[in-house]
């Protein structure tokens, strides 16, 4: 799991994969659309692609990269327990201002 951590705290990275969300997409135009040189975003899709974030295939002349979804998934439900403490902590919020009394005259 501190992996997945540690290749999701590079921006530049996470920018890949959502780029990668919609469609996949050969590195050229990642390349354009992240505005860094193609040498940069090629190491980036090593360290993607060695965590198993993405995977490419050879298109011709042009490797063309896709998002793989596992190792988001554990990211997913490593996160489940803290969702769940939030939406408890927000119901108690909602509770409590429905608990208070409206003001009449509107102000504060």
């Amino acid at each position: 799991m501190s992996i997945a951590f540690e290749v999701l705290a590079e921006p530049t990275r996470r920018r890949i994969l959502d780029l990668l969300l919609d469609a996949e997409r050969p590195v050229g135009e990642l390349v354009q659309q992240l505005a860094v040189s193609q040498p940069a975003v090629s190491k980036h899709l090593k360290v993607l692609r060695d965590a198993g974030f993405v995977e490419a295939r050879v298109d011709a002349q042009r490797r063309v990269y896709r998002l793989c979804p596992e190792p988001l998934r554990e990211v997913d439900a490593w996160l489940t327990p803290y969702r769940a403490m939030w939406a408890e902590r927000l119901d108690l919020l909602e509770a409590h201002l429905d608990s208070m009394p409206d003001d009449p005259t509107g102000g504060p």
